[in-house]
């Protein structure tokens, strides 16, 4: 179905109804079925017309609004953000290049991006000699429509395949460009669920983009059907926020906006580009050492799939917001292939064929484990640290003796040695060679027995 300007009347996907349960987030899902809800899901918000501002990002922030519980905020065009300013909302409701026959011959009700983003408005008729600077192509990938916006310049233009625009003759055309750029306000939605703790764990996904389907709604699905799975649980260590907001400006603003509560954030992921069918990558956070980042790498080490790490750089997605040197939080990236390695990057080619249910699936899972990961990773003390305690008596060694010890008992005693209130569970699972579950079974084990106490 090809995008539109508005959403259709399709029935809406339903994330809640069936969602995964599991303590701890360590559930084992299906992953048909997360795939296929993923893609349904992708395929409701694939018509709306997204831009920096505007209905179609309002509309976005309802649709997910019916699945999560969702405070969507408006902040007024002219509000100072740091070094920015909120700009002028842009909404668009038709735009067309018609021949001297009236035929639409570039329809943005065929596709919306055949519409420069924040483009001004226009009606003209004019010579395509005088048409063509507005004119934008991708003469490698000529069958394809390009992603472009203007949106701190005024311009407008359209976007089509370059086989479309080669084809176009001499003669008169009618250009219409019915859109309106006034004050209004700039939307972004939050999720907040309460944990245990008030820690905060920060997932950031951004909702600008138009009909891409791997940038950006696999971001959004995959962050409105993790955030459904977290509100299912029936205890959560750390407090969650999962934020859907305008990449950059968006960022920019909640930042502005929450500077006051940021040190709260101990860990945080921003999540793009995950159902095309490369592996997963992690690109760090600018400490490149947070816990974050330790995370991460050990669960996607643990998957047994091919993966990438990227060192931080200040460019790309809203990471580089949060990392920015002013508030250096401990968030990094979770992608697969990054962004512009593909060459379906920013083209019409970014649609529903593109991404997969699998890929989108096993985005969920490694966003599942890596979770699982910070909400178990603690620091502990051994409460009886001189000498070991008598573990047979608690039920944690075996009975007989001079006989090599199981890796259950071993991960007891490389626990016990090293839960000293500096050394994380995972920590010592890198340092043992042990699974982290199985470091973490013995932590519990432990714990039973009042042998260790949190840090």
């Amino acid at each position: 179905m090809p995008p539109s300007a508005t959403a259709t009347g399709r029935e809406t996907t339903s994330l809640r109804a069936t969602r995964p349960t599991g303590a701890a987030c360590g559930a084992h899902h299906d992953a048909g079925s997360i795939g296929d809800r993923l893609l349904a899901f992708i395929t409701e918000l694939y018509p709306l017309c997204r831009s920096m501002t505007g209905d179609g990002v309002r509309a976005t922030l309802r649709h997910i609004a019916e699945h999560i519980p969702l405070a969507i905020e408006e902040v007024p065009t002219g509000t100072p953000i740091l070094d920015w300013v909120v700009p002028n909302e842009w909404n668009i409701r038709d735009a067309w290049i018609a021949d001297s026959t009236g035929a639409r011959i570039v329809d943005f009700r065929r596709s919306n991006l055949h519409v420069m983003g924040c483009s001004s408005a226009v009606r003209a008729t004019m010579t395509l000699e005088e048409l063509k600077p507005h004119l934008i192509s991708l003469p490698e990938q000529p069958d394809w429509i390009p992603f472009r916006t203007s949106y701190f310049r005024e311009a407008w233009a359209f976007c089509l395949s370059h086989r479309q625009l080669e084809s176009l003759e001499d003669g008169a055309y009618e250009v219409c460009i019915d859109a309106t750029l006034k004050p209004g306000a700039l939307s972004y939605g939050e999720c907040y669920l309460p944990g245990e703790s008030e820690a905060e764990v920060l997932l950031s996904t951004h909702v600008c983009h138009p009909s891409l389907c791997n940038d950006n709604l696999s971001g959004i699905a995959v962050a409105t059907l993790f955030a459904a799975h977290l509100a299912s649980l029936p205890e959560r260590r750390y407090s969650y926020r999962i934020l859907f907001a305008p990449g950059t400006i968006g960022s920019i603003t909640w930042l502005a906006r929450n500077e006051a509560r940021l040190g709260a954030i101990k860990h945080g992921l921003v999540l793009a580009c995950l159902g095309d069918a490369g592996p997963i990558t992690y690109k760090k956070s600018r400490r490149a050492t947070a816990d974050i980042d330790e995370i991460a790498a050990y669960a996607l080490a643990a998957s047994g799939k091919p993966f990438e790490i990227m060192d931080f750089i200040p460019y790309g997605y809203d990471e580089r917001q949060f990392c920015s040197p002013g508030f250096d939080l401990p968030v990094g990236c979770l992608m697969r292939t990054p962004h512009g390695r593909f060459p379906e990057y920013h083209t019409s080619a970014d649609n529903l064929d593109f991404v997969r249910a699998d890929s989108l699936a096993d985005s969920f899972e490694t966003l599942v484990s890596i979770v699982s990961l910070i909400e178990r990773n603690r620091v502990y003390e051994n409460q009886s640290p001189k000498g070991e305690p008598q573990l047979s008596r608690h039920g944690l060694y075996g009975a007989s003796g001079g006989v090599g010890r199981t890796a259950d008992e071993l991960a007891v005693l490389w626990v016990l040695n090293l839960a000293d209130g500096q050394h994380s569970l995972l920590a010592i699972a890198k340092r043992s060679g042990y699974p982290f579950d199985t470091i973490w079974r013995a932590a519990e084990a432990l714990r039973a027995h009042g042998l260790l106490a949190a840090a």
